[in-house]
């Protein structure tokens, strides 16, 4: 999908060069600045992202945001109206963005939820108004909670050993989290971004005959950032 996301952002661009090639040579006169042409920057990034996002709920609240805007500034629908619904319209998908999020990455929540239920030795960060920063190089990983709120922690398993799955529940209020991960591991991710990101910079084709680092986060005006 993040392929067909990267093959439409070409078409985008490459219609916007040809249009503008042939108004400057006069074949035609397309005038691409319309009223609310500026919320294209709103639903064109939105609607591309609905192919190359694993968590497409964002995707889709932004993109319908970005309509809504276009609609008023065509003078379709009304901007004082939608000033007084569009808070309540983002708390209600937010809501139903939190009921079924399990829904849309069952097997892994499944997975985190039984790892979490046998946690034995779980270490435990959290960072508030402040900074953590911890190395678990050449020591076995059995599992972590990070928490940063207004703060930030980076936990580095670069060099550190798992020997079987395991699981990271990672919590951004206000704050941002890094994660680096080892290799010759699964990672599997499941995200709740609210008003922030949950981000996975690592590629990686599963093997079933490797271990699976499991992370659940939650971005709630913050990041966690997974390379």
């Amino acid at each position: 999908m993040k392929k067909f996301g990267n093959i439409l952002w070409g078409v985008v661009l490459i219609i916007v060069g040809v249009i503008f090639g042939l108004n400057a040579v006069g074949l035609t006169d397309i005038n691409i600045f319309f009223h609310g042409w500026w919320t294209l920057f709103i639903i064109v990034p939105s609607f591309i992202e609905l192919f190359r996002s694993t968590n497409k709920m964002w995707s889709f609240i932004w993109l319908v945001i970005g309509v809504v805007l276009l609609l008023c500034a065509q003078g379709i629908l009304s901007f004082s109206l939608i000033g007084k619904l569009i808070f309540p319209f983002i708390l209600v998908m937010i809501g139903i963005s939190i009921i079924f999020k399990d829904t849309f990455h069952k097997k892994v929540a499944e997975k985190i939820r039984n790892l979490n239920a046998n946690k034995g030795e779980f270490e435990e960060y959290c960072a508030t108004f402040g900074g953590q920063k911890s190395d678990l190089a050449g020591q076995e990983f059995k599992g972590a909670n990070l928490d940063a709120v207004f703060g930030s922690v980076e936990l580095d398993l670069s060099k550190a050993i798992l020997k079987k799955d395991q699981v990271i529940n990672a919590n951004a209020i206000f704050g941002g989290i890094e994660i680096r991960v080892p290799t010759g591991v699964n990672i599997k991710v499941k995200s709740t971004p609210i008003f922030g990101g949950v981000e996975n910079k690592v590629k990686t084709e599963y093997n079933e005959s490797l271990p699976t680092l499991y992370i659940n986060g939650v971005a709630m005006f913050g990041g966690v950032e997974i390379k």
